[in-house]
């Protein structure tokens, strides 16, 4: 076998490991993204050594397990409470943290229903106060509290419309490897207008939101009584607040507004994004939201902007810069801000107010089951979760994001580290291309710590290193060893399939042989199976009807239809496999399987004078054979006729009959490019294409049911190479082909013995004879 010329193989090589690499990259490949996390992972852990500037006044109250022990056992708080707290305790932060100034607090605490069990609070002049009213109570006077929103859980209204909700959703946003990376921008909810929420807290009016429903015209309101509300839509479906009047004669507060839309969609913001918009006055109701260009802008007084770079999902990644133990975040146990609290209500000195201008945190830091907060970031694995907030209100303030360089630069970075490699390999000894490209790996690697470190900047490493470097030099190392026993195996594998073992031998033992495009005259065979598309259609309705008679459902009715599938499948299997024995055994070349149509052609890869004559004899053995099938299944069918009458005199279920499908048959000769579709390392297949192929395929089109129709040009070689075959063809009328401007001149190939009765008599009697429907559809099932 002759080689190709060596100055080729580095170029081929590199390209094709080039091109598999990029492919990789575009396509996301989990492994390999698993591996590039990883390195971005230790890029974390390594960026941690080397503090960058941060906000000064992030703070975390650290509900940890000697104050959920205080509380409990304490005899100085005035109150005592167990594993978990009531809302007092949560109403009682707030205030002291209010009064020490705090600029504003999160709870990184969900707070999902009103817990009307709870021990009321004992207010000031007396009075009890119900604790969750105490908890909203102090958040409405500080104004300034953001509270726990998921996915799943949303606040009461009682404590949302007294404090701003920061969405602290975390599964969704982590990686396949379960580790926590990135956070949500924000969340788009859809809920009721608030006009109708105030209307659903206040009892007077009795209604219920979660039965409330929308009609074209109106808002349908039912009631506890059983009477209903209905609120009029105009013609853009905004509603008139004005008409939202309880019995009692008040009136829903407009808030300034006329009209409004019944549901609202409304953006719930990650929890730390809501403290960085506090600090920075950011106005997040007109964030700048391009999704596809990548980007969410951020707006505030005094020109303040903060773009934060997101994906497709408006989702970021997280600088974790700040762990719990740094020093620059003030951090507090809960115990001690209860305290504080106590000993101001009783009018006695405490310490300066640590808490004033911060931006405070309050979560779980404790290791209990119901209190246990923690999960695996970049930083480790077992990281307390509520660090999430102050790190992404850090990024915020100052402007800093780690952001992944986008994939035209992974794409560029894998080509040139690609080309690198090739070069170094071909052109250096083998020992020194192998310094060569370890000191390259090395200093990329290098590069991209430092990138990440000073800039946040995420380079890839896995595919340019170990994708693009690593295996062009592999490959360029062992092409000389592997190529020849490589390129019989592939010339074998390609071939072994669709042509005969002895065009294979032939093929391999070939001194000059190219898979490339060439022009070759050869003649193309199209043979389709008439009535597949009918069959399948009664198959799945025959399906459908025994699921519906037998009422299966879940995996019954899976398995129904799975059955279904394959007795299709076997079907078109069994009448395929026959044309493309038939083409082996007259040396064609099987292209490929099209549905339920088989396409082949003679004449390459290797030569074949005769290939017009030895492709129409391998289409009438074709017809012959899927006639002998036929005539086979028929009398299965009869003798199934009287079978079935037995079983439904027993009360068995019948079964079905045999398919007998038939075959139309298109044949062409011509000038065709011939050669291997798709490229070097992704073969599609060896094929033909140009407009004699086509008009093969127009010409099976033609062919109907149980026919060969040929072309002039293979009917002139028919002639020329067999006489006898062409003497028997029989002139048809010039036929009017799809894409063909002028008519086309044809011929049929008979295949049956003159005088035979036609296929539909011999095989689907009761089109002609009148029988019952019952008894036709058991021979023919589909004609």
């Amino acid at each position: 076998m002759k080689l190709k010329p060596v100055k080729l193989a580095p170029a081929l090589i590199t390209t094709c490991v080039i091109a598999l690499v990029c492919l990789v990259r575009l396509e996301k490949v989990d492994f390999f993204e698993r591996l590039e996390r990883i390195t971005y992972d230790m890029r974390v852990r390594e960026s941690v050594k080397y503090p960058v500037p941060a906000a000064t006044n992030l703070g975390f109250v650290a509900i940890d397990d000697p104050s959920v022990d205080f509380v409990r056992t304490n005899r100085t708080l005035g109150y005592r409470f167990g594993l978990l707290w009531p809302r007092q305790v949560y109403g009682r932060m707030v205030a002291e943290l209010a009064q020490q100034g705090a600029r504003a607090v999160a709870f990184d605490v969900i707070f999902g229903e009103l817990r009307e069990d709870q021990a009321p609070v004992q207010m000031a002049d007396g009075s009890l106060l119900d604790s969750d009213q105490f908890f909203a109570m102090q958040m409405r006077r500080a104004r300034n509290v953001i509270i726990a929103d998921t996915e799943n859980i949303t606040p009461p209204d009682l404590f949302a419309t007294n404090a701003m909700l920061g969405d602290i959703t975390t599964d969704t946003n982590k990686d396949s490897d379960g580790v926590l990376r990135r956070a949500q921008a924000f969340r788009v909810r859809q809920q009721w207008h608030w006009a109708f929420r105030w209307v659903a807290a206040n009892p007077a009016w009795g209604i219920d939101l979660n039965r409330a429903r929308m009609e074209t015209n109106q808002v349908v309101l039912p009631r506890s009584d059983g009477t209903e509300i209905k609120v009029p839509l105009d013609a853009e479906g905004n509603f008139e607040i004005t008409d939202l009047v309880e019995p009692g004669g008040n009136q829903a507060p407009t808030g300034g507004l006329r009209k409004a839309k019944p549901v609202e969609e409304m953006r719930i913001w990650h929890m730390g994004i809501e403290l960085a918009a506090r600090e920075l006055g950011l106005d997040l109701a007109k964030a700048e939201v391009n999704l596809p260009a990548g980007k969410i802008t951020l707006r505030g007084t005094n020109d303040v902007a903060r773009t934060l770079p997101v994906d497709d999902r408006g989702r970021f990644y997280i600088d974790w810069c700040l762990t719990p133990n740094d020093a620059r975040l003030a951090k507090r146990p809960a115990r001690e801000l209860l305290e504080q609290d106590k000993a101001r209500l009783d009018g006695t000195n405490g310490p300066p107010a640590p808490w004033a201008g911060k931006l405070v945190v309050v979560g779980s830091s404790a290791t209990g089951n119901n209190l246990t907060d923690r999960g695996i970031t970049p930083l480790e694995r077992d990281t307390l979760l509520a660090s999430e907030h102050w790190n992404v209100a850090n990024s915020v303030i100052t402007g800093r994001f780690p952001r992944r360089s986008s994939p035209a630069m992974d794409l560029l970075l894998i080509t040139v580290m690609g080309i690198v490699a090739g070069l170094i390999t071909w052109e250096l000894r083998a020992l020194l291309a192998f310094v060569c490209v370890a000191f390259l790996a090395a200093g990329y690697l290098v590069l991209g710590i430092f990138l990440y470190v000073e800039h946040r900047y995420w380079l890839p490493l896995v595919l340019p290193l170990l994708g693009a470097l690593l295996m062009t030099h592999v490959c360029l190392v062992t092409w000389r060893v592997v190529f020849e026993q490589a390129e019989r195996r592939r010339v074998k594998s390609i071939f072994s399939r669709i042509v005969s073992p002895n065009i294979v031998n032939e093929l391999l033992d070939a001194e000059k042989f190219s898979l490339g495009g060439a022009r070759r005259e050869v003649t193309v065979l199209f043979a389709d199976v008439r009535g597949f598309t009918e069959f399948t259609d009664k198959s799945q309705q025959q399906a459908d009807a025994q699921v519906a008679a037998q009422q299966l459902t879940g995996a019954a009715m899976e398995a129904c239809y799975d059955e279904q599938a394959r007795d299709a499948l076997q079907t078109v299997n069994t009448y395929l496999s026959l044309v493309a024995d038939r083409v082996k055994q007259h040396a064609g070349t099987l292209d490929k399987y099209i549905g339920d149509c088989v396409m082949a052609f003679w004449g390459a890869p290797t030569p074949n004078s005769r290939h017009a004559a030895d492709c129409v004899q391998a289409a009438i053995d074709a017809q012959r054979s899927i006639y002998a099938l036929n005539r086979q299944r028929a009398e299965q069918n009869r003798q199934l006729i009287a079978e079935n009458s037995a079983r439904e005199s027993a009360g068995l279920p019948q079964k079905m009959p045999l398919p007998i499908l038939l075959l139309g048959s298109g044949i062409n000769t011509g000038l065709v490019t011939v050669g291997l579709m798709g490229s070097e390392e992704h073969i599609s297949n060896y094929t033909v294409f140009g407009r004699e192929v086509n008009l093969a395929s127009r010409l099976e089109g033609h062919s109907g049911r149980g026919r060969i129709v040929i072309g002039e040009t293979t009917y002139r070689h028919l002639l020329k190479d067999d006489p006898a075959l062409a003497a028997s063809c029989v002139a048809l009328s010039d036929a009017d082909l799809k894409g063909f401007r002028s008519a086309v001149k044809v011929y049929e190939v008979p295949w049956r013995p003159p005088g035979s009765p036609s296929l539909d008599e011999e095989f689907f009697p009761g089109k002609a004879a009148g029988r019952p429907p019952e008894t036709d559809l058991l021979l023919r099932r589909n004609s």
